[in-house]
């Protein structure tokens, strides 16, 4: 499942990913809310996070993310990645050099460091 997250910024999309995450969560959750901020906002930022409650993405999942971000190239100005799995961890580590984006990991313990980061202007 993905909830949205409060509070941030109005060009950030805040998503926290618990238990599994499916197709249906980016169907109905994530690529609405990117379409959302996108009328409004040239540039967006992500903050994720993978607390302790998730376990991972389903195939499904893991090919909407893709077709978000080859539908939406180029508008991330900022992604931050919260979480403590390493599997995690490393991915986006190393593929966050092929993200148009600043992109940066943070442990659990940094939420808020990485909210100020993700706010924070250039």
């Amino acid at each position: 499942m993905i909830e949205l997250i409060p509070g941030l910024p109005d060009d950030t999309l805040g998503l926290e990913a618990k238990g599994e995450v499916t197709g249906e969560d980016y169907e109905q959750v994530v690529i609405p809310a990117v379409h959302k901020l996108r009328e409004t906002h040239d540039k967006i930022s992500l903050l994720y996070v993978l607390g302790t409650e998730f376990e991972g993405f389903t195939t499904a999942a893991m090919w909407d993310d893709t077709k978000v971000g080859l539908e939406h190239p180029f508008p991330w100005e900022r992604i931050a990645v919260v979480t403590d799995h390493d599997s995690y961890r490393r991915l986006f580590k190393g593929v966050g050099f092929l993200i148009p984006a600043k992109v940066k990991v943070f442990d659990l313990a940094a939420l808020e460091e990485a909210k100020s980061w993700i706010a924070a202007a250039d």
